[in-house]
């Protein structure tokens, strides 16, 4: 697979993993009692409610063509806290469900890799179109796995972010909302100026020893069925 077509085809299944992502925060915020997102058009599997031009679709073009690495974003689904029934508690699992959801998605495409080996080996089919489809659901299960744990950092505006606030209370939780305004500038320094400075991509072996870990040991599963 040449790197054109590894781009394009991580750019879909990128927009696939994320508007489930999405749509499952959307899904439980509705389920808790807050209708924003349903309003918003936001309760859908449909990418187009979901992606943003520059954070689904160019950024993890450009990336995935100059180094084969991928980051990104989709379009956050929002949501009135006020309305919740138990807010403390319903924020909780607003936030744990994005990444509840890629997990699902990595379990599901592994049994579908399963299938397919199985299909693979008693037919004695190795074309070449069987053994991309392959390597292309192997990339959707690396994905999500990906996503689920890079989103479970408690940095804004991650969902881990905003799973982190329930273990906290009084002032740390106050200095936590406060240390927020500097999100974006925090999150992009542990990516791309912390591993230049330290000569360590933390993230990076985060996502080795979470993401990395869980995929292999998928991919075992699956193979071993």
């Amino acid at each position: 697979m040449s790197r054109d077509v590894f781009a394009v085809v991580s750019i879909v299944l990128f927009i696939i993993a994320l508007s489930v992502h999405e749509a499952a925060h959307a899904f439980v915020a509705y389920r808790c009692g807050d209708t924003t997102a349903k309003d918003q058009g936001r309760l859908t599997l449909n990418p187009l409610a979901h992606i943003d031009p520059i954070g689904t679709v160019l950024l993890p073009f450009v990336l995935s063509l100059a180094s084969g690495y991928s980051f990104g974003w989709a379009r956050p689904v929002p949501y009135n806290p006020y309305n919740l029934r138990n807010r403390r508690r319903d924020e909780f699992l607003v936030a744990v469900a994005g990444p509840i959801s890629n997990l699902l998605q990595a379990f599901i495409g592994t049994i579908v890799c399963a299938l397919v080996r199985v299909f693979i080996v008693s037919s004695a089919t190795f074309n070449t179109p069987v053994v991309v489809a392959l390597l292309i659901l192997e990339l959707y299960v690396y994905l999500n796995c990906v996503l689920a744990f890079f989103n479970l950092i408690p940095l804004p505006p991650l969902d881990g972010s905003k799973i982190f606030t329930v273990f906290l209370e009084g002032e740390a939780l106050q200095r936590y909302y406060e240390l927020q305004r500097y999100s974006m500038a925090i999150l992009f320094a542990v990516l791309f100026l912390l591993p230049r400075v330290l000569g360590v991509d933390l993230i990076d072996l985060y996502l080795d020893a979470t993401a990395g870990n869980l995929f292999n040991l998928l991919l075992h599963s699956g193979m071993a069925t």
